[in-house]
């Protein structure tokens, strides 16, 4: 081959291109930026709109309807779904994959402005943003204090410690959960404005009008010009009391006489409560910090915590920030862990090279495509782009015992030709030559695979991406090596020859071993002979293992099939999740009683938690009955339950918290949402409430379905006011004036803005106080203004015009493509996802309900439908590859059929793989699987291609040629099999935080490796006999010849010489 030859002639050529590449790699490795994900972006805008005071029914009609409509008509919208619940919606549209991001969001943008006329004009405007389930933040700090109130905790964070925050190059955003804003709060006295007869709507004008600060223009004079300032902006609390509001009977009302004017905070509608080791429960406030796109984790992430050293330092007394979450810790976390396997694969690697070559000069010849190869990968993850994250680790990771595969034939096939009696310099020369063109094709073939899955549609593809190609591009480096580096070593720097006194204890042992094998090989040439003699009983085998592989997800022994499906692989960071919801119309001291007897029961364990975050009402909504807390478990290595085991059984003790529905999350991934959600929708609202209630029923009996809920949340109480319109229209009362004083006095309005103390500009809201609005009567006694007969503005209860009524009403209004929908949601736990949710399905399926409502699957299990149909399909794609290089290869479009069935064969090793080790059918593991596809191919490739060499060189029989073949290249078989079981060693074992989740990969590979070498052994020369025996077969009846040659046939004589000419 022209770059062996060329790499044996000029040695120190070679020498320097790999001295170059491991150069450049060290200086891209010290440039990449390392990260937790992939820069994912998914074509998913959110659009939060805040509409005070209103009720899920209002907001669904007023506002999500009418938004929905304008959004639905943009081009490239795939799915619109939208949230009604008290004073705010919620919108989430996801485009196609093709629509790009800054082009949909400023389409909605566009949508929106569109119909904002037709909209209330209450309506806050519209937050839009860019939804990614990557873009949390990468730091979560707790500021607690033993002495300051959350108030004073706000003022502290914010603007103070987020100024100094924000000040850091590369951090995005910082928010502060759980913060008190500090307002100037007008609190209405109904009694004293019925007897000033004053409105509410008066109050509210007359700081409108007297509260601001207008440009109004400039005096110019002959040479100079001065500009006007008004200053009509209020300073104190003092001076909005001397406002006057209304004159009655020549004397003025001022503001102090119907409200009371103070500096003090917003209601609170958000709480978060630290819980330390010990179990005690403390108000903070959270602080979330979210880096730049572009920037590194682990460096924004230490600048931060650099940064909160110093701030701790000038906290008052009693106060401190505690980190919470730290991603900059998790990405260090996976970046050792993939560090120690990949030393630990290639120790384990070198090992069995090292046994089965009985040198340690071979070993190290072939041991440096590992660094190299490793090294090299980085110059293309920089030059990609890519960073040091999750998946372009894991392929690192996986490419361990890949990467010296082609060392190891090239080395091996070089160590036989010299045992023939070669010398060095002519053995590393046709020894290359002879096994090049397989080893191109094993390493063509892998290519072929991951080429597809760099490349799959969606975000599949971007999640993936920097996995598959950090592989692709290892493998084809180490191609390079094991045709340049291990030719000219193996030229240059042979093996001495030892006498036998002359050799160590160990080379001794080895050499044992090595008869052993050598007559282990004698003993294989009568296997296969019995193989070739028993065509129809391996056939049968082959394809009994591949059926029998295949119906194991769907063979059942109890409740539970042998190998379920899942979308991910269980796995343990040392955290979880609690959801708490209390009932609709709970208040925010109702669920903070809920929380803190849920953190109560979770501290109890203090050899298994370290400590608790909780997030009490909803972040940019007016939810106050939902609390999330996060836990924060010991490491991994520090207890002996797992994650799962202790939030199962955590489930159990939850149970009795009553008056709350509890959902425990074993992961933090996914933000709160349940893995499976039966999505029933329907035009007919009461159909569908009874259609939701009757599969709510029936799925809670479905085993091992826990948490299960629906997301309409039931019914929540209400007070319906209904005016008389008769008595009212005589008073001149209308359905606006009464809405424009209802809405201040209960929900609170925006009255224009106060500079605090500090300068910050702060909201003034006007209200009535808090101990006017607590009970029904509160509202009938609701002042409005009334022209007397002699013109003269008096007032009169709201009782008195309007019937006030309790009633219920929709907690939340759920919608999907502008349908009514109700979600029937779940975990699962003890049972894999697949089959917990077929059962699922079943039972809805047998309730036989209204045709008018219609079922589909949501959540994880229908992202779990689209990418697996993506890798499906990139699977699919690979293989037909995988076939075309091999045709090419070989010169036929028979002979790669032999190969491709190896591929089958892997099937049976990784479905007893994860049978045995209790893992599921998932993401990880079909990732496996498509690795296998590339591997196990190489195997086959190296036994036909020797039988074809043998047959046309040789001059063999066909049987003859396979049995030799397989004597020959049973060494590099082996060695090649047992060096990717060691390097993937590390991986299944999924040993450290976050390693499980990998280890499903590991298995499904080892598994999948055993039982196709074993069978492939025997299985691929019958196969192969058999085609061959078809060909020859076809060719004698429709009369055309049969080549033997590898891709190589004779130009006729006569079109040469016109060539030539």
């Amino acid at each position: 081959m022209f770059i062996s030859d060329f790499a044996i002639k000029r040695p120190m050529i070679t020498v320097v291109a790999m001295v170059t590449l491991v150069a450049f790699g060290l200086v891209a490795l010290f440039k990449l930026q390392t990260d937790e994900f992939p820069d994912v972006a998914p074509p998913v805008v959110t659009v939060g709109l805040v509409y005070p005071g209103a009720s899920p029914d209002g907001v669904e009609s007023e506002i999500l309807d009418p938004i929905e409509e304008a959004i639905s008509a943009i081009a490239g919208v795939k799915h619109v779904n939208g949230r009604a619940e008290d004073g705010f919606g919620f919108i989430m549209v996801e485009f196609n994959f093709d629509k790009p991001l800054t082009e949909a969001t400023q389409d909605i943008r566009d949508a929106i402005s569109g119909i904002r006329q037709d909209l209330p004009t209450e309506l806050e405007e519209p937050i839009i943003k860019k939804f990614n389930d990557t873009d949390l933040p990468i730091v979560v700090l707790s500021l607690n204090s033993s002495t300051l109130s959350p108030a004073e905790l706000t003022r502290l964070a914010d603007p103070g410690i987020t100024r100094e925050l924000r000040s850091i190059a590369g951090v995005a955003e910082v928010t502060v959960p759980g913060k008190l804003e500090r307002e100037l709060t007008v609190e209405l006295r109904p009694e004293a404005l019925q007897a000033a007869g004053v409105g509410v709507s008066q109050v509210v004008q007359a700081l409108q009008l007297q509260n601001l600060a207008a440009p109004v223009g400039s005096v110019k004079g002959a040479l100079d010009e001065r500009s006007i300032r008004l200053k009509g902006r209020l300073q104190s609390p003092q001076e909005f009391e001397n406002i006057v509001v209304a004159e009655r009977n020549g004397q003025l009302i001022r503001l102090g006489q119907v409200a009371s004017v103070k500096d003090g905070t917003e209601e609170q509608r958000t709480l978060a409560l630290y819980a330390d080791s010990t179990g005690r429960i403390r108000e903070s406030v959270g602080i979330n910090v979210k880096k730049s796109k572009g920037y590194s984790t682990t460096d924004v992430a230490s600048q931060i915590l650099a940064r909160v050293e110093q701030i701790e330092k000038t906290l008052p007394a009693g106060t401190t920030i505690d980190v919470i979450k730290n991603s900059g810790h998790n990405v260090t976390n996976s970046v050792r862990n993939v560090q120690e396997t990949l030393v630990e694969g290639a120790l384990l690697t070198v090992l069995v090279v090292f046994l089965f070559l009985n040198s340690w000069r071979s070993t190290v010849i072939t041991g440096l495509a590992l660094p190299v190869s490793v090294l090299a990968s980085f110059i293309a993850v920089w030059a990609l782009g890519f960073k040091l994250e999750t998946m372009s680790l894991l392929g690192l990771s996986l490419a361990i015992g890949i990467l010296i595969d082609d060392a190891i034939v090239v080395r091996e096939n070089i160590v036989r030709h010299v045992e023939m009696g070669k010398d060095h310099y002519t053995a590393a020369r046709e020894g290359t030559d002879e096994i090049g063109l397989a080893v191109a094709a094993t390493t063509f073939s892998i290519l072929a695979v991951f080429v597809p899955i760099a490349f799959m549609p969606g975000v599949g593809g971007q999640w993936f991406q920097p996995f598959a190609l950090t592989i692709a591009c290892s493998v084809l480096v180490s191609l390079f090596v094991s045709f340049s580096l291990d030719p000219m070593l193996s030229a240059y720097w042979p093996d001495p020859h030892l006498e036998e006194h002359q050799k160590s204890v160990i080379t001794k042992a080895l050499d044992r071993f090595n008869d052993w094998f050598n007559a282990l090989s004698g003993r294989y040439r009568q296997v296969i002979a019995w193989a070739l003699d028993h065509r129809k009983s391996m056939v049968a085998i082959s394809l009994g293992t591949f059926v029998f592989a295949l119906a194991m997800p769907a063979i059942k022994i109890g409740n539970r099939t042998l190998v379920g499906v899942a979308f991910f692989p269980s796995d343990d960071n040392a955290e979880f999740n609690v959801k708490v919801e209390t009932p609709p119309g709970s208040n925010l001291d109702y669920t903070r009683l809920k929380a803190e007897e849920v953190i109560r029961i979770i501290a109890r364990h203090k050899e298994l938690v370290r400590y608790s975050m909780s997030s009490l009402g909803a972040d940019g909504s007016s939810a106050v009955d939902v609390a999330s807390i996060y836990v924060k478990m010991v490491p991994k290595d520090e207890r002996t339950q797992s994650v799962d085991a202790f939030t199962t059984m955590l489930r159990e003790e939850l149970t009795q918290v009553g008056g709350a529905t509890i959902a425990v999350f074993p992961t933090d991934w996914g933000g709160g949402r349940k893995q499976v959600a039966i999505e029933m929708r329907s035009n007919d609202a009461q159909k569908l409430a009874e259609a939701s209630e009757r599969a709510l029923a029936a799925v809670r009996q479905v085993p091992n379905a826990v948490d299960v809920g629906l997301s309409s949340k039931g019914q929540k109480p209400e007070l319906n006011v209904e005016l008389d319109r008769g008595l009212a229209g005589s008073l001149g009362i209308t359905v606006g004036q009464v809405a424009q004083a209802l809405r201040p006095a209960f929900a609170g309005i925006d009255a224009g803005d106060w500079e605090d103390p500090s300068g910050e500009m702060r909201d003034v809201v006007v209200r009535l106080a808090p101990e006017a609005r607590r009970r029904a009567q509160d509202l009938r006694q609701l002042p409005l203004v009334v022209q007397g007969p002699n013109g003269v503005p008096s007032t009169l209860p709201l009782g008195q015009v309007a019937r006030i009524e309790s009633g219920v009403g929709p907690a939340v209004i759920n919608h999907l493509d502008r349908d009514r929908v109700v979600n029937v949601e779940f975990n699962v736990a003890g049972r894999s996802q697949g089959e917990v949710t077929n059962d699922a399905q079943r039972a809805i399926a047998a309730l036989r309900l209204d045709p008018s409502v219609r079922i589909t699957l949501g959540a994880e299990a229908q992202q779990q439908n689209e990418v697996f149909g993506q890798i499906f399909l990139a699977l699919g794609t690979a293989l037909l590859l995988m076939y075309l290089i091999l045709v090419m290869q070989f010169g036929s479009f028979l002979d790669p059929l032999a190969i491709m069935m190896s591929l089958p064969l892997s099937m049976i090793g990784v479905m007893l793989g994860l049978a045995i080790t209790g893992n599921t059918i998932n993401l990880m593991s079909l990732i496996g699987v498509i690795l296998l596809m590339g591997i196990v191919a190489k195997n086959a490739i190296l036994l036909i291609d020797f039988a074809k060499w043998a047959r046309e060189q040789r001059g063999m029989r066909l049987r003859e040629a396979l049995i030799e073949a397989g004597a020959i290249r049973l060494r590099p078989i082996l060695m090649t099999t047992f060096a990717l079981i060691a390097g993937m060693l590390p991986v299944a074992l999924g040993r450290g935080e976050g390693s499980q989740f990998r280890a499903p990969l590991g298995i499904a590979v080892i598994g999948g490796v055993i039982t196709s070498t074993m069978l492939t052994l025997v299985a691929i020369p019958t196969f192969y006999e058999i085609l061959d025996q078809m060909r020859t077969a076809l060719a004698r009846r429709f009369g055309f010849g049969v080549s033997q040659k590898t891709a190589e046939h004779p130009v006729p004589e006569g079109v040469a010489t016109a060539a030539g000419d």
